[in-house]
């Protein structure tokens, strides 16, 4: 991992992921030629890289892909999270292959070029993910150049100098402005479902980076839907006249996205509005009932994590990708845990004993991942007047 491999690595590259401690990846670039700075994590899926590059809570990214064969159902129109990929780029263990899928439209090489995003290919994707389990998700720079030709010093400078997310507010970036939402659940034969009307729920969904299927569950469990952008104030949200509230996933640090947001869900909280929250969603509806949280080492990014359910003892296999977490020793008397992760016991979940107000870490709409935690969104717009 380091710059002394072997000359030959060096000399055949055409792309390089360079930490900020100064350690150089070679490897083999391919999606955009030029380099984007940001922080490296790892995520364990074996599917659904499409939708894992398109969500916004990888803002600010750079993606490890653990599983190694990438590319190989090629991407298209419908397996999208957002309209574009907000993560930086990925660095994969074996080449891109020809797409063997029969819904590709564009292969995976040629999909990241359109959207300015960088692959790095050829890279001990193993040994980068043990670094990071053991030292921490690190500030890197990713590189391609077809010709091989790289500035070291000038890419060490950028991963060093890159403040890193910890202090980063990114949900502005994402957030879209307001919109009513009307897809639904997709199937193999028809594509996305158009919402019906009839007497649903109205619910405001706040979006500080949200997944596409976010709403579309919502949607799925018989919601109506209002998304409205991140900065959002109590009044905007209160002259909808919503039944309930829900708080998107997205990224950066929870605490400096509080600025604006704690103030708005503790006038919600206030009102005993209903509220459901997930992941930064999650995190902020913590912070606004006065716990705090912390910068992970390594995050959790994955379509398989272990959550307990402490109700009643069930294990929920979960999809995660966050890098903050709230600590649990300092919820108020008045919220209590209900979810912990089995990997390493970071809280996964909480609910107000004297309100309607409940969250969790994990993203229960599952694009990619499992589907065992599908029942919240049923439980919250069940729960709506």
């Amino acid at each position: 991992m380091a710059e002394a491999s072997p000359p030959r690595a060096r000399q055949k590259a055409t792309g390089v992921l360079v930490l900020a401690s100064g350690e150089v990846v070679w490897g083999r670039g391919f999606g955009a030629p030029g380099h984007a700075v940001g922080e490296l994590c790892f995520h364990t899926a074996m599917t659904g890289y499409q939708e894992i590059m398109t969500d916004p809570s990888f803002a600010g990214q750079i993606i490890t892909f653990t599983f190694p064969h990438i590319g190989n159902v090629g991407t298209n129109a419908e397996d999208v999270e957002a309209s574009a990929p907000h993560a930086l780029g990925c660095v994969v263990r074996e080449d891109v292959t020809a797409p063997s899928n029969f819904r590709n439209v564009q292969p995976f090489d040629q999909w990241l070029r359109a959207n300015g995003r960088i692959g790095l290919a050829g890279v001990d994707t193993r040994a980068l993910t043990r670094r990071m389990r053991t030292l921490g998700a690190p500030n890197a720079v990713i590189a391609h150049d077809p010709d091989g030709n790289f500035d070291l010093d000038a890419l060490r400078a950028l991963a060093r100098d890159w403040p890193g997310l910890e202090g980063m507010d990114l949900a502005k970036d994402v957030t879209n402005g307001q919109r009513d939402w009307t897809g639904g659940p997709w199937h193999l034969s028809t594509g996305y479902e158009t919402a019906t009307g009839g007497d649903r729920p109205h619910v405001v969904a706040i979006d500080y980076g949200a997944k596409d299927n976010i709403f579309r569950n919502l949607v799925k469990a018989g919601a109506r839907v209002t998304v409205l952008p991140a900065t959002a104030g109590y009044d905007e949200i209160a002259a909808l006249k919503p039944a309930g509230v829900f708080l998107s996933n997205g990224p950066g640090d929870p605490a400096a996205t509080a600025d604006y947001a704690v103030p708005t869900i503790r006038k919600l909280l206030d009102a005993d509005m209903p509220i459901f929250g997930i992941c930064l969603g999650h995190q902020l509806l913590g912070l606004a009932a006065g716990a705090r949280t912390r910068k992970m080492r390594q995050g959790h990014r994955g379509a398989n994590h272990p959550v307990k359910r402490l109700e009643d003892g069930v294990v929920e296999i979960t999809s995660m990708n966050h890098g903050f977490a709230i600590e649990k020793e300092t919820l108020p008397a008045n919220v209590v845990e209900t979810h912990v992760s089995l990997f390493d016991g970071s809280n996964c979940g909480i609910a107000f004993t004297d309100k309607p107000v409940f969250a969790v870490q994990y993203h229960p709409e599952a694009s990619p991942g499992p589907q065992d935690s599908f029942y919240l969104f049923k439980r919250f717009v069940e729960g709506l007047a």
